[in-house]
């Protein structure tokens, strides 16, 4: 009958909504279970790091120590009798041993084996960074995080896009660490994806662009693309849950819905864009200084 007909709808989208609801639960459970992964990892790793980069430290010291004295060696040799044999057999070991390169090719590897030992640090840095956010607000430093976010999403967008970044003289601002760490990721992975979809079958290479600034009472901090844009059709429902234009398995649909209860509803701010289809995106986030949970004395 036509009477029991909207009890239906009802209780079907309820069902809906529940299930959705399960999923966002077993997606937030299974986050965390990675946070908790990806910080035991980075504990791990942290210590033989340690270890490698303290010892290449002290090898290249000691290198460099070496070399004086061979000069040295080479500088005393040259005011001295010596038999044509021994200094023979010298110049011979030398040239066996190839010691120009080895005094020019060695510091050069131990140069490069501390980049990579630095480079690890800073990931491991960033993971631990995100896999321990805390659960209060504390006064949070802006522009870390967002090249937190950068080395954490680097594998992302570093065949896509270059980056530029121009942080300003920002103050520190309270907020849920973890929370916002997650937006910024969001923001910076939905535009190196609208970089790549836009350069598919192009030879050229996209910008993404990182700024942030004060402005009164509010830290602003923009993400810009040079990707696809956003069509106007759907503008009015990016911020939907579960809304998405990704094939199936490039995206759930939550990021940037969750983004805007995180920055709107849980930070008292504001999470704008504006964009021009075929040539980009930018993405405002909006911060108060002050928290609004608490007043000004």
């Amino acid at each position: 009958p036509k009477v029991g007909q909207p009890i239906h709808v009802v209780a079907a989208a309820d069902q809906r909504e529940r299930r959705q609801l399960e999923l966002e639960l077993r997606h937030a459970q299974k986050l965390e279970s990675v946070g908790q992964l990806a910080a035991g990892i980075a504990h791990e790793i942290n210590t033989p790091m340690q270890f490698i980069g303290d010892n290449a430290r002290f090898l290249q010291g000691s290198f460099t120590d070496l070399l004086s004295l061979v000069d040295l060696y080479r500088d005393t040799l040259a005011t001295v009798e010596l038999a044509s044999g021994p200094r023979t057999r010298i110049a011979e070991l030398e040239d066996e041993v190839d010691l120009e390169f080895l005094q020019q090719r060695v510091p050069q590897a131990f140069a490069r084996t501390l980049e990579g030992v630095d480079r690890v640090s800073t990931i491991v840095s960033a993971m631990k960074a995100f896999a321990h956010p805390g659960h209060d607000k504390v006064a949070t430093d802006i522009n870390l995080a967002l090249q937190t976010t950068l080395t954490v999403a680097r594998n992302e967008y570093k065949y896509v896009a270059d980056v530029v970044t121009d942080f300003g003289d920002i103050p520190l601002v309270p907020c849920y660490a973890g929370d916002m760490n997650q937006v910024f990721l969001n923001l910076v992975l939905n535009a190196a994806q609208a970089i790549e979809e836009r350069n598919v079958g192009r030879e050229e290479r996209g910008a993404l662009t990182l700024r942030s600034w004060r402005d009164g009472e509010f830290v602003v901090v923009s993400v810009s693309d040079t990707g696809t844009g956003i069509p106007e059709a759907i503008h009015h429902r990016l911020f939907e849950p579960f809304f998405t234009t990704k094939p199936v398995g490039k995206g759930t649909g939550q990021g940037l819905a969750i983004s805007y209860a995180v920055v709107v509803e849980k930070h008292g701010g504001s999470l704008r864009f504006e964009t021009t289809p075929g040539e980009g995106t930018t993405f405002f986030v909006r911060l108060p200084i002050q928290d609004p949970g608490t007043s000004l004395s």
